[in-house]
């Protein structure tokens, strides 16, 4: 159920594992925050519950969910806000019909999604639940650009207890391919919209017969907009992906495809169905036609695909071919329950996927659970050269010297939906061979590319304020810091060429032109990754996709996990918004839970944007008693870290409720032993001396709760008392909290 009034702090609704820690420590963070007349309330961005508010017509009214998402979209654009926020699902076609299915099982009348809509109601339907799809919460909420880097104490633990790391060898065969052409990088327009162009414009696809058919129209184009267009060749990336097989057949590695179909949810679904042809190649030429009839779309993945044989009368003929195609072996995500690379369009994402196979070095696993070198295929060369430079040299230098590497920090630029990452609208694949065209409000064409029928044409925008206070993060930072800074800008890109119009002038009117180098992203990776190998930091500025990218490629090889980053969104209009790591969602961890009730989400990434949210809200609203909180929250993240009170990955062994209790009792400590506030002191100090007398109790309950399956009710649309139940089995602690 959703809050109504008007909370000091806003925690969100969540999906899958971060979700389930939730019932577990949202209750202590209302206890502790109450002590300082701090309220926190929930808005729902899960999934489900965005389904739910979207298709409110057939549920009943205990059922109905308001839209917390566009009332969070509000908010943020006000000085106000205060929101921490957990990582949510950014839903494939399959995760949001799995979502539906559930849900109606739950008793919700809710529609079906239209595979393929014929009658107009169905393009309705179909039209709304393609709101929900991909990465449709951030681009909302984040009304202000990123400032992420790694908490001091989570630097300093990782030092001292370095995560393991594979071994990289010059011989190692792992290789980055991408298109040698006709990709997005290659035929990108990119241009800055002046008064006069500015206003409503439309994109157009003009037939080979002259006939026009709109695309989008009523697309507002501001004064100072970045605006680009390009598109990737239908017929050039299916020659490459069958390049790409022979050459990873010939090399004796891996196939692998690394894309990001959660948030390039038109453009990149499109791309893997392609990947999905290509290794079935003879077959789907053959058996395509009756495959796709029967359900077996290739953007969902070879798992959609082989599901829709198996209801053929012929599927042991197609499976037979299927199995005698000569293919090199396939990087797996699951090799003992046979879920290979290709399987499903969400299972591997490349900014989780490539930085597992760097840290690794350069290794993945194939069917049979082997330990190999691999093909590291991405299509497109916008961002590929960051891991093609980052395996290049490692082969050179052997892996990163945790212990006594330097940081890389990021300054990204998000705001209002911008970059690749805001482009959903604007993709379109195309329906015959013609021309795809902007036509400004003035009637001018902006961009115009010919295309052929199949080709994936995009466009996006970055607008001038998101711009000009991306720089000026950047500026702040570096003087804070002292650190080298960079920007991520290839002058031989056309969208980073007229950022580099915007960036050089800044720099020189503020007069720190000096303390700042521009570089192609190869060229910044090297430099990045000589810097922390000095045991040095440096600051990435970099655009919407390359923030992301980056702020798990380095973390995961710094601190062997993304999930603890600071994650600050300045938003704009003054307020703030914290986010939980860069860690994703952690499906199999959900599926440990279920299993065996052991769940080892570790929720530093939580406790660190608490402190952080504590402490904007001290220096807002002039809140001392937050500011106290906040302090004492931050010694608690340290005494988590130095007591290595972080969950295991193992059944029987400490896990998320446990962290949780730790970091109560440390919090609880912290706050009696300071002097600031004799109040809190005095208040904390019989609750820190019953966790610390009853932590045999507690720590006993916890350990009872492990080795059985655990009923949460449903995997999207979890039961709240029996999450609560599963999440909340110390009744000593519970007493404690309330």
């Amino acid at each position: 159920m959703t809050e109504n009034s008007n909370p000091d702090i806003l925690y969100t609704i969540v999906d899958e594992a971060p979700e389930l820690a939730s019932a577990s420590f949202l209750p202590i963070i209302r206890k502790f925050a109450s002590a300082a007349g701090v309220s926190v309330g929930t808005k729902d961005i899960s999934l489900a519950g965005r389904i739910i508010a979207t298709f409110p017509e057939g549920l009943s009214e205990e059922q109905r969910q308001s839209d917390d998402l566009a009332a969070l979209g509000e908010l943020v654009k006000t000085p106000d806000a205060n929101v921490i926020k957990l990582p949510n699902i950014s839903a494939s076609v399959p995760q949001l019909t799995a979502a539906i299915a559930e849900l109606q099982a739950q008793g919700y009348d809710i529609p079906n999604y239209p595979e393929d809509p014929q009658s107009d109601a169905e393009k309705a339907i179909r039209t709304r639940y393609d709101t929900l799809k991909g990465s449709a919460v951030n681009p909302v909420l984040r009304e202000g650009n990123s400032d992420r880097r790694s908490a001091k104490a989570v630097k300093n633990y990782a030092q001292n207890n370095p995560h393991s790391m594979g071994t990289w060898s010059a011989d190692s065969k792992t290789k980055v391919s991408s298109m040698p052409g006709n990709d997005f990088y290659a035929n990108e327009k990119s241009a800055t919209i002046t008064a006069a162009q500015a206003g409503d414009a439309k994109i157009e696809f003009v037939a080979k017969d002259g006939s026009v058919t709109v695309l989008k129209d009523g697309w507002s184009l501001g004064e100072g907009t970045v605006t680009d267009a390009t598109f990737m060749s239908a017929k050039a990336l299916s020659s490459f992906l069958a390049d790409a097989i022979e050459d990873t057949k010939a090399d004796g590695t891996m196939f692998s495809l690394h894309m990001k179909a959660t948030m390039m949810k038109v453009s990149d679904p499109i791309i893997f169905g392609h990947a999905v042809k290509a290794w079935l190649g003879p077959v789907w030429d053959k058996h395509g036609a009756a495959i796709a009839a029967a359900g077996g779309s290739p953007n969902s993945g070879l798992g959609a695909v082989l599901a829709a044989i198996d209801t053929l009368p012929n599927a042991a003929e197609i499976k037979s071919e299927i199995a005698a195609l000569d293919r090199p072996s396939m990087y797996m995500v699951d090799s003992d329950k046979g879920i290979t690379n290709l399987h499903v369009p969400s299972d591997v994402i490349i900014d989780a996927s490539m930085p597992a196979v760097i840290r690794a070095g350069g290794k993945g696993w194939d069917e049979a659970g082997n330990k190999g070198d691999t093909n590291c295929v991405i299509p497109d060369n916008c961002y590929a050269t960051v891991y093609d430079e980052t395996i290049n040299y490692f082969k050179e230098n052997g892996a990163l010297d945790v212990t006594k590497a330097g940081s890389v920090a990021n300054v990204g630029l998000m705001a209002q939906k911008a970059e690749e990452y805001g482009s959903h609208p604007t993709t379109f694949e195309a329906p015959a061979d013609g021309t795809i065209r902007i036509v400004l409000a003035n009637g001018e064409t902006l961009h115009s590319h010919d295309v052929e029928a199949g080709d994936i044409w995009r466009a996006c925008t970055v607008n001038k304020a998101p711009i000009e206070n991306w720089i000026q993060l950047a500026m702040d930072r570096q003087r804070l810091t002292g650190s080298e800074a960079i920007f991520w800008l290839d002058a031989n890109r056309a969208h980073d060429a007229e950022l580099i119009k915007y960036v050089k002038p800044a720099l020189e009117a503020a007069g720190v032109a000096d303390k700042f180098m521009i570089m192609a992203p190869r060229e910044a990776t090297r430099q990045s990754l000589d810097t922390i190998t000095a045991g040095k930091d440096s600051i990435a500025i970099t655009g919407n996709v390359l923030r992301d990218y980056l702020t798990d490629l380095f973390p995961i090889l710094e601190l062997g996990t993304s999930a603890k980053m600071l994650s600050i969104v300045k938003l704009m209009n003054g307020g703030g918004l914290f986010e939980t790591g860069a860690g994703g969602s952690a499906p199999k961890h959900v599926q440990q839970l279920v299993e065996e009730s052991h769940l080892r989400w570790d929720s530093m990434g939580e406790f660190c944007a608490l402190g952080e949210s504590l402490n904007f809200l001290a220096d807002a609203k002039g809140n001392a008693k937050a500011g106290v909180l906040g302090s004492a929250a931050e010694v608690a993240t340290q005494g988590i870290l130095d007591n290595n009170k972080s969950p295991s990955r193992k059944v029987g062994e400490p896990d998320n409720r446990d962290s949780h209790y730790w970091f109560a009792r440390y919090w609880a400590e912290a706050l009696a032993a300071q002097t600031e506030d004799a109040d809190l002191a005095a208040e904390f100090k019989p609750i820190a001396e019953a966790l610390a007398s009853k932590e045999e109790q507690i720590l006993a309950e916890f350990a009872a709760a492990q080795g059985n399956p655990a009923d949460i009710g449903g995997y999207y649309h979890p039961d709240a008392a029996k999450k609560a139940a599963v999440m909340r089995p110390s009744a000593t602690l519970n007493a404690i909290i309330g």
